[in-house]
Parts: C-alpha cells; sequence; structure tokens
C-alpha cells in the first residue's frame, strides 16, 4: 500500500493537473487539505460547499437529549461534523459519561473524537458507511441496549431501524442540518462526497443548464453516490476514489487525467 502523504513519489510528471479547474464539494471548513493537494498538482481549485453547516432545526431537542446520555449504552457518530457539531452540545452537558461505549461510521469520524481527546471503541476499518458499522460482531447483539445517534437532520435511517429489528432502543440527536449554496464558475471535474451533495448540485443548476453538468466527469467516494450519477443522467461513470480521504481523491484526478492524455495521444489529437 502507498502511505499516505508518500503518493506523489510514485506519479510520473505527466500525471499532473496543470489547466485542470477541479469544484471541492467539501464543507467550507473540511476543504483547505484537498484544495492544497489539487494545487501542488497544478490544479485549480474551486470551493463550493454545496452543504454548509447550519444549527440545527430543533436545539432543545438536541439538548433534551444530551442531558440523559448516562441513560445510554453507546453512542454513535455518523460523520465528522455530527462529532464536531455534537460533542460542543455534550461538553456544555458535562461530556460523555464513563461507562458509554462509542461508535463511528469511519475513520475520519474516529480521527475527529481522537483529536478531541476520545477513545472510539467501534468503527469499521474498511467501508465506512452504515452497513460497514451494522456488520461488525460488536453491533449484533444489541438487544435491549439503549443507543443514541448523533448526526444531521434528515439522514439516512438504516442503521436505526436495523439496530431496532435487533431490538434496541434508538434515538437521535440531531446535531446539525446542511444548507444548500449556489453554483458559478467554469468546471472541468467535480469532486462529491456524499450523495446528498450530488442531489443538491443536481437540484441547484437550472434545468437549461444541466446538460453541461452532466458532462461533467465527477469523483465520488462510494458505490451509492456512483449510482446516484447514473440515475440523474451523467454521462460518464463516476470514478470511485479507494478510500474517502482527501489524497485518494486527488489520486483518482491524476488518474483520470492520465487516462485523458493517453487516450488523446493513441488518438493523435
Amino acid at each position: 500500500m502507498v502511505p499516505r502523504k508518500s503518493y506523489k513519489k510514485f506519479i510520473p510528471v505527466v500525471n499532473s493537473l496543470k489547466g485542470v479547474t477541479v469544484l471541492v464539494t467539501r464543507p467550507a471548513h473540511q476543504a483547505e487539505h484537498l484544495c492544497q493537494l489539487i494545487k501542488e498538482e497544478g490544479g485549480s481549485a474551486v470551493r463550493f460547499p454545496l452543504l454548509s453547516i447550519a444549527e440545527p432545526t430543533d436545539r432543545e431537542a438536541l439538548k433534551n437529549v444530551t442531558r440523559r446520555l448516562a441513560d445510554f449504552d453507546m453512542v454513535i457518530f455518523i460523520s465528522p461534523n455530527a462529532v464536531d457539531k455534537g460533542m460542543l452540545v455534550i461538553e456544555e452537558h458535562g461530556g460523555l459519561p464513563e461507562s458509554i461505549r462509542v461508535a463511528a461510521v469511519g475513520k475520519g469520524s474516529a480521527r475527529h473524537l481522537e483529536k478531541l481527546g476520545i477513545k472510539t471503541d467501534i468503527f469499521p476499518s474498511q467501508q465506512f458507511n452504515s452497513e460497514a458499522l451494522l456488520a461488525m460482531e460488536e453491533m449484533q447483539s444489541v438487544a435491549g441496549k439503549h443507543i443514541v445517534i448523533y448526526r444531521g437532520e434528515g439522514g439516512r435511517e438504516l442503521l436505526a431501524n436495523t439496530l431496532r429489528a435487533r431490538g434496541a432502543k434508538v434515538e437521535y440527536a440531531e446535531c446539525y442540518r446542511l444548507a444548500k449554496q449556489l453554483l458559478h464558475g467554469n468546471i472541468d471535474i467535480i469532486t462529491v462526497t456524499s450523495s446528498e451533495s450530488l442531489q443538491n448540485l443536481y437540484d441547484l443548476v437550472p434545468k437549461p443548464a444541466r446538460s453541461a453538468l452532466l458532462q461533467l466527469p465527477l469523483i465520488v467516494v462510494s458505490d451509492r453516490t456512483q449510482k446516484l450519477a447514473e440515475e440523474l443522467g451523467f454521462k460518464q461513470p463516476a470514478i470511485i476514489a479507494q478510500k474517502p480521504g482527501d489524497e485518494e481523491m486527488v489520486q483518482a484526478m491524476v488518474n483520470w487525467r492520465t487516462q485523458r492524455y493517453h487516450e488523446k495521444s493513441n488518438s493523435g489529437i
């Protein structure tokens, strides 16, 4: 496996992003590192957070659940945003109880928890989604357990529904909501880190301009988002990065650019 942050040593000079404009749709506070990597490869990064992070609609409901954390056996954080926003409220109410088990959907959330000095007891090491978490041995025998899920408003129901089917009592602590932004600029390729972002991008572009949008290539981080891109009518199959990290997304872009270079060379263009 190529070590993180050393991938550039393995990339020939031709494999750069010179002249490529990349639309970065990560939330503004998470986009800096990815934009920097794109610039290091010679590309131009256009920051466009399709989903900005806003306060939850019902903050009192969030506080009410958080006040009862001592009643729960397990807390699950859906995303790094859930960690950042959820822990702010949790700290206001005395922090996580020592007895509670901490789970996260992916390594990104686990890293955010680690930065806060919190050990994550359960998180998948391969795929980073609800399905992977649910497949873990620790998530099988949950009958009678009281579980709280910190997430954004309107997230997927698979995790909670499956845990309930296994006999757990599940509550939500919705600690943020995602607000749409407006689109502008000329773009060569788009990075998308969630199906919600892709759907919002599609919805934000006026119908007369959608044909141009659907011609653009996409870098995504999951099969689910790739499938949505196909359903929405994107003409090129979305490229799935090996992992959802910034380095892996840039590597996918470089691979895309290299393939285009060789295709043009072989065709004599």
